[in-house]
């Protein structure tokens, strides 16, 4: 493969390069690259994965205030349901201690 680069970034990749203008050049990139890579030391790079930061309790607060608490907890009274208790339930499931 071949990437593209414009001012020391990938703008492209193909497998057969193509005649360009003099400020682009071509460099060999392996078979995986794509535009969201970036030259380090002029070698293609992938870009580094994400890192989760959140603790379990800031996840497990976001999801808390998404649901409507009060009106699942008045809904599960009046109705004899337990929808509130198997949201939070589900919620620490999904982001344990």
């Amino acid at each position: 493969m071949r990437a593209l680069i414009l001012n020391n970034e990938i703008i492209d990749v193909v497998e057969t390069e193509f005649k360009v203008h003099p400020s682009l050049t071509w460099i060999d990139c392996p078979d995986d690259c794509t535009r969201q890579w970036s030259l380090v030391n002029n070698i293609p790079t992938a870009p580094a994965p994400e890192v989760d930061t959140l603790t379990y309790a800031e996840k497990r607060k976001i999801e808390y205030d998404q649901l409507n608490q009060f009106e699942m907890q008045f809904d599960d009274q009046r109705d004899g349901t337990t929808t509130w208790v198997d949201a939070i339930n589900e919620i620490k499931a999904r982001y344990p201690k």
